[in-house]
């Protein structure tokens, strides 16, 4: 099959029921079938990041557990074998067909800290240009439950963002979105094209479909809202179906795929950092004159428009913009610590306030396509 890919980049996100037997352990077969299904897409030039889940159903057997742990420690435990036994498999897979697979472990806050974002950006993009296949999952052995994503699929998506890719693939073991909950409605209709995330939307996104994942379709929708908003095409779809990734790719796939119908601003590797991972460290609230400003003009606010203070935060900080509604106008890079802006607000006959925003590093939510907190 020849493909003009010019090397687009793929994430492949891959849930935990869709690797495992009946039995709950690791199944072979389905690695097998996944790892044929991504050689064929890196045989016609794709780059690819594999985002796996599978650590703990592959250990938690090995742990001398009968069922699935349902502690934190016994969770972590099971995960500090599966991970490097799912790891074994996988490398002996790729390399049976050529490919060297990378292992890399993450964290929420690898993401939230702007200099190992950039410094795992830095390494998958010398491992996919060197044709290597990074393999990623969640480091579930020491992550905390503050700093952790809860399920692969956020983080598929946040991967995604990280390394440019041109399509993200979540695979599991339901066909797609569907207009009603399929397991209560027999006439439920598959939805093929959804180019915008409506309440009605989030509304139906129910729980967890499998016992052994973690991540239902509540966390795909959240995960799809992510990549939509960096311009992403999301392919959600049944990973058992022959064929899937290729097809998933080529837009063929029984599924539904999500676009914006709407062009997105580009955004440079900072903004979208500042948008999808830094975690705000305050916020202020600003009067409507001031928000009429950075959102219609573009201009920064003056100390003079804030109202309110909250938290503690230093100079160059990402904070939340908000209105006198408590609605979120954006989110940016303020120019003073809290304690400072606090001095200037008393300052109140200062005759040339200062600008405290950013507007080279803002992301505006207001009339967005897309809203997606981080």
């Amino acid at each position: 099959m020849t493909v003009n890919t010019n090397k687009q980049r793929v994430v492949i996100k891959i849930g935990s029921s869709s690797l495992t037997s009946r039995h709950g352990e690791i199944s072979r077969k389905k690695l097998e079938k996944l790892v044929d299904e991504i050689v064929l897409l890196k045989d016609t030039g794709y780059e690819v990041v594999l985002v796996s889940s599978g650590a703990i159903a592959a250990g938690y057997r090995k742990l001398g557990c009968l069922e699935r742990p349902t502690t934190l420690p016994e969770k972590q435990a099971a995960a500090s074998i599966g991970q490097g036994l799912l790891m074994e498999t996988y490398s002996e897979l790729f390399l049976s067909h050529g490919y060297v697979a990378a292992q890399i472990l993450i964290t929420r806050g690898d993401f939230s800290d702007e200099n190992r974002y950039q410094n795992m950006r830095n390494a998958l993009n010398v491992l996919l240009e060197r044709g290597i296949i990074p393999i990623v999952n969640e480091n579930d052995t020491v992550t905390i439950d503050r700093l952790k994503f809860g399920d692969n699929d956020t983080l598929s998506a946040k991967v995604a963002v990280l390394v440019n890719a041109h399509h993200l693939a979540i695979l599991s073991d339901i066909d797609g979105l569907y207009d009603s909950n399929p397991s209560e409605n027999s006439c439920a209709k598959l939805l093929t094209q959804v180019h915008n995330i409506t309440p009605e939307i989030e509304k139906a996104a129910g729980g967890s479909g499998s016992e052994v994942g973690t991540g239902g379709m509540k966390s795909k929708i959240q995960a799809v809202k992510i990549a939509m908003a960096s311009g992403i095409s999301t392919f959600l779809g049944r990973a058992g179906t022959p064929n899937i990734v290729m097809d998933a790719v080529l837009g063929t796939a029984k599924g539904t795929y999500f676009n914006t119908a709407t062009p997105l601003m580009e955004l440079n590797e900072k903004t979208k950092w500042i948008a999808f991972n830094s975690g705000p460290k305050g916020e202020i609230v600003i009067d409507s004159s001031s928000k009429n400003r950075i959102v219609e003009k573009r201009e920064s606010v003056h100390s003079s428009g804030i109202l309110e203070i909250k938290g503690q935060f230093e100079k160059q900080s990402v904070i939340r913009i908000i209105d006198t509604e408590g609605a979120e106008i954006g989110l940016g890079i303020v120019q003073f610590s809290s304690e400072e802006l606090h001095q200037l607000r008393k300052q109140s006959m200062v005759s040339d306030p200062p600008f405290i925003i950013d507007m080279n590093h803002f992301v505006c939510r207001v009339n967005a396509p897309i809203t997606i907190g981080v």
